[in-house]
């Protein structure tokens, strides 16, 4: 990446002198949380980050797009049990969106895109695009690496629908991305199976529920990584990168109709 696409690389008189109401700022939202026995706790960080910073890259030039410093710690309380994870209260994270919105707003940028890799965060955050339109006039965006299984995203046929957390396609991209820290000899298939023979109350279903990611397991993580493979992950990764560069030409023309 250049570094006059990275915002925090930008001298204080650049702000005002790059920037314009067309500029996109890109914030990607990871989380440090426990992800099983075999994945790190800066999963989300690292993935959120990568495509984040991969889709700048690649079409920062064109679509003035800028790579705001990732959000490390976010709304990670299902894994609150767990040592290891760093989590802010819901009301706290919105507290830290909306002063982020805050001090975007005093640039001539008007358009922020949240890019989450934590689930756990994406109702938060959907409130937050609202509330920073309101309170500040900007065009705000959320965007996900892979929608979350949870909310009605894609996973595997082997985890009916269940890979919510730690499961084949996380544990995939980040056997691409940073394979010294994944443990595969401690993966193991944790699938709640009565949950999956669920129609309406099961990840993704018409019924939401309150969970915490021990309450299915110990090992709190929920889907199958013994069927992860770095392959599958490039895949994923360069999916995911795509999807972020075609959403961020939209954004780039993205206007109110009446």
């Amino acid at each position: 990446m250049t570094r006059l696409r990275e915002f925090g690389n930008l001298r204080g008189p650049q702000v005002t002198e790059v920037l314009s109401p067309s500029s996109i700022l890109v914030l990607p939202v990871g989380a440090i949380e426990q992800h099983g026995p075999h994945l790190p706790l800066n999963t989300d960080l690292v993935v959120a980050d990568a495509v984040s910073r991969a889709a700048v890259e690649r079409v920062g030039d064109t679509l003035d797009c800028w790579l705001l410093p990732s959000i490390a710690v976010s709304k990670s309380n299902e894994h609150a049990w767990s040592a290891g994870t760093l989590w802010l209260s819901a009301r706290t994270l919105l507290s830290v969106l909306e002063d982020i919105g805050r001090s975007v707003a005093t640039t001539p940028a008007r358009k922020l895109v949240m890019v989450n890799g934590h689930g756990g965060n994406s109702a938060l955050l959907a409130v937050a695009n609202r509330e920073l339109r309101l309170k500040y006039g900007l065009q705000t965006f959320l965007a996900h690496p892979h929608m979350p299984a949870d909310q009605g995203g894609a996973s595997s046929e082997g985890e009916k629908g269940m890979g919510v957390h730690g499961g084949q396609d996380e544990t995939s991209v980040m056997l691409h991305l940073r394979p010294e820290l994944v443990d595969v000899s401690r993966a193991v298939r944790r699938i709640p199976e009565k949950l999956a023979g669920n129609e309406h109350v099961r990840f993704g279903g018409s019924v939401s529920f309150g969970w915490l990611s021990n309450d299915f397991h110990a090992d709190g993580h929920i889907g199958d990584p013994t069927t992860a493979t770095a392959t599958l992950g490039r895949v994923l990764f360069d999916g995911a990168v795509d999807a972020l560069c075609a959403a961020l030409a939209e954004i780039s023309t993205f206007e109110f109709g009446h």
